[in-house]
């Protein structure tokens, strides 16, 4: 079967004939029509990611065709059984283990679960790890209440785009931050108040202007530009991060935080559970995953050039 693979670190994913997968007990083989890019896929790629293998199928996102029954698959796998943090087994789909830009894949069956029936494959492909990181960060850590005022940073990038929609569908005032005027724009047209570029001089001050501080601060990217975020937070107020774009964090103030009776909480992906819920979410409110673009398993190689640039908005499909 055709599938895309990690060649070498450094070096752009290749397409490449692969062994058709061998289910084991318990297991199911999903006939994908279409998988979805994350940045984690580009960060394996320039080795920034323990556990790399070489000659491993890329991709966490997938939709597809099991028994007839179209499905999405849940990357986050062996989670564990305490629901606060992931045990010592747990992986992301795409590596170590083969992932979804193939064909075909193998994976356990509780790890399917119905396609909500409003989605075309490609937009269901987007949904599974972004929709799953967005959920966690937003309701199980941010834990928004009534009248709350959200900030989402980056927004353009897939969890970002997620949260945005999540929160605006449950029914918050929702704000933005993105390095592009036209993100900021678009962001809007799906209905935030709000926004500004992050690339301005004293983007803070300006966003505090016109908003005031917020209840729950949703950032991926850390850095310098976390202590201007903690400038934001109102009393009580969360700042969850679930992401480190931008590396360490410097110039953050601890006077912010205590004085503020404000709370940092770390996030990274969710249980079974949480997956199951942000589904059903998506099917209730017939939420549609923002699609980037979308390239055939052929051009995977220019598709992950596009995410290594940061030009996309929502998320880049490859087209199984």
């Amino acid at each position: 079967m055709r599938a895309v693979i990690l060649e070498a670190i450094g070096k752009p994913p290749r397409v490449a004939d692969m062994p058709e997968p061998q289910p084991h007990t318990g297991q199911v083989v999903v006939e994908l029509k279409a998988a979805a890019l994350n940045h984690r896929d580009v960060w394996i790629m320039q080795g920034k990611y323990p556990g790399i293998r070489t000659g491993t199928i890329l991709g966490s996102d997938g939709a597809g065709i099991v028994d007839g029954r179209p499905v999405l698959i849940n990357p986050s796998l062996n989670w564990g059984d305490d629901p606060r943090v992931q045990g010592p087994d747990y992986e992301i789909l795409g590596m170590p283990r083969h992932g979804t830009f193939a064909e075909r894949v193998a994976i356990e069956s509780r790890q399917v679960v119905d396609m909500p029936g409003h989605l075309t494959f490609e937009q269901a492909a987007a949904l599974p790890l972004a929709g799953l990181t967005a959920w966690r960060a937003l309701f199980t850590k941010g834990q928004p209440r009534h009248n709350d005022r959200i900030l989402i940073s980056g927004v353009g990038g897939g969890v970002a785009l997620m949260a945005c929609q999540f929160a605006l569908a449950a029914g918050y005032e929702v704000w933005v931050t993105s390095g592009h005027d036209a993100k900021i724009e678009k962001a809007c047209a799906l209905g935030a108040r709000g926004g500004v570029n992050y690339r301005t001089d004293d983007w803070h001050k300006e966003l505090q202007k016109r908003a005031g501080h917020f209840d729950l601060i949703i950032d991926s990217a850390g850095g310098a530009g976390f202590g201007r975020l903690a400038t934001l937070v109102a009393p009580a107020g969360r700042i969850v991060i679930y992401g480190g774009t931008l590396g360490t964090i410097e110039g953050l103030s601890p006077q912010l935080l205590f004085w503020r009776q404000a709370t940092i909480l770390g996030t990274t992906m969710g249980t079974s559970q949480e997956f199951a819920a942000m589904v059903a979410f998506v099917g209730k409110h017939r939420l549609v995953p923002v699609v980037d673009s979308v390239w055939s398993l052929e051009e995977a190689p220019g598709a992950f050039e596009r995410m290594a640039r940061g030009e996309q908005f929502g998320k880049i499909v490859l087209k199984v």
